[in-house]
């Protein structure tokens, strides 16, 4: 992955000055998926498979991401949707460095942060830990986190019912810990932040403070992707939208036209 002030070749910045932040041009991703079934007791062929250098029975290559381009720029939310399978979460693990595209380039301005991953938490630690050390891998200084960390807390709503802040993020439903996630990731700014499925967890107030904090991280100078199989919460989120079926880009464009066309092709089928 390069940056997009060192990269030679660059595409131009277009009229209006905007500026880019994410550019894919031609990505394939391209991953191997072991699928064969192993009967317990198995640990002596696997050693056997790994001491010959043989190929896993049963691994397959999938091609998630199929020469995929576009330009994202300063100030956006783009929304991406599709069918399952389609490659959206691929595609956004590949712009944040996850995954190596198998051809093609990716060049980006600034560190991309991917929700759930640069915020890891961890079950064993209560939630309190979890937003030290949380905020701490997105970036922000251990006084920042402290600044903080009450607008954290309050924002994800997990302590109205309770001070489940203090207990182990183990004992944590799924979407309280969603919500847990994207507190942290949004309590500071980020030039590209990508967002899978946060907005599908919590309830209309929460949603509705997510995509309000949203609108705020895009005027902050930063660009954001959101994987929603919500299609409402693209269209209010989002300005524009990529539309990915099988692995491949069907439609770049405003984000309700891009709604539109998908919904009239899953009905379709």
């Amino acid at each position: 992955m390069a940056d997009l002030k060192d990269s030679p070749g660059n595409h131009p910045v277009p009229a209006g000055h905007r500026v880019p932040t994410v550019v894919v041009d031609d990505v394939h991703v391209t991953y191997t998926v072991n699928g064969a079934r192993t009967s317990r007791g198995s640990a002596t062929s696997a050693l056997s498979r790994l001491t010959t250098r043989r190929r896993t029975p049963g691994a397959r290559q999938v091609h998630a991401v199929k020469g995929v381009s576009f330009a994202a720029y300063k100030g956006e939310a783009i929304g991406l949707l599709g069918s399952n399978g389609s490659g959206k979460s691929t595609l956004l693990k590949a712009v944040a460095g996850l995954l190596p595209p198998s051809q093609g380039r990716i060049h980006t301005q600034g560190q991309p942060s991917l929700l759930g991953v640069n915020a890891a938490l961890m079950g064993a630690l209560t939630g309190e830990r979890n937003v030290v050390l949380g905020g701490l891998a997105m970036g922000m200084t251990r006084e920042q986190v402290r600044e903080r960390y009450d607008d954290i807390v309050d924002f994800s709503g997990i302590n109205e019912k309770g001070d489940f802040i203090s207990l182990p993020m183990r004992t944590y439903s799924s979407g309280m810990g969603a919500r847990l996630r994207f507190s942290i990731a949004a309590a500071r700014s980020h030039d590209v932040l990508l967002i899978d499925e946060a907005l599908s967890t919590g309830d209309a107030t929460f949603q509705r403070r997510s995509k309000e904090r949203i609108q705020e991280l895009r005027t902050e100078a930063g660009t954001v992707f959101l994987v929603s199989h919500s299609n409402r919460s693209i269209t209010e989120t989002c300005d524009r939208a990529l539309w990915l079926e099988a692995g491949t880009l069907r439609m770049d464009g405003p984000a309700k036209e891009v709604v539109a066309a998908y919904e009239a092709f899953t009905k379709r089928r």
